[in-house]
């Protein structure tokens, strides 16, 4: 699925969260910079920090753009 991926796309991840989450949902994503995918596991780096995704949970997986650039705070 991702393993044609060069690492550093970026990358949105949907995957399925276990059925013992706190957040009590299916489903999750992980938006970031992919850094590692084999035939086990995918690992993309999110802004809150690196998220390991078994390939088993894997639901749908699509390139996306660059992310823009931040804007400066008003008044600055």
């Amino acid at each position: 699925m991702l393993t044609g991926l060069p690492a550093g796309t970026r990358v949105s991840v949907r995957y399925a969260l276990p059925a013992d989450d706190a957040s009590g949902l299916p489903l999750t994503d992980a938006l970031g910079e992919l850094l590692a995918a084999d035939e086990e596991s995918v690992t993309v780096r999110t802004r809150r920090g690196d998220v390991l995704i078994g390939a088993g949970g894997i639901r749908a997986v699509r390139v996306v753009p660059p992310a823009p650039p931040r804007r400066r705070p008003r008044g600055a």
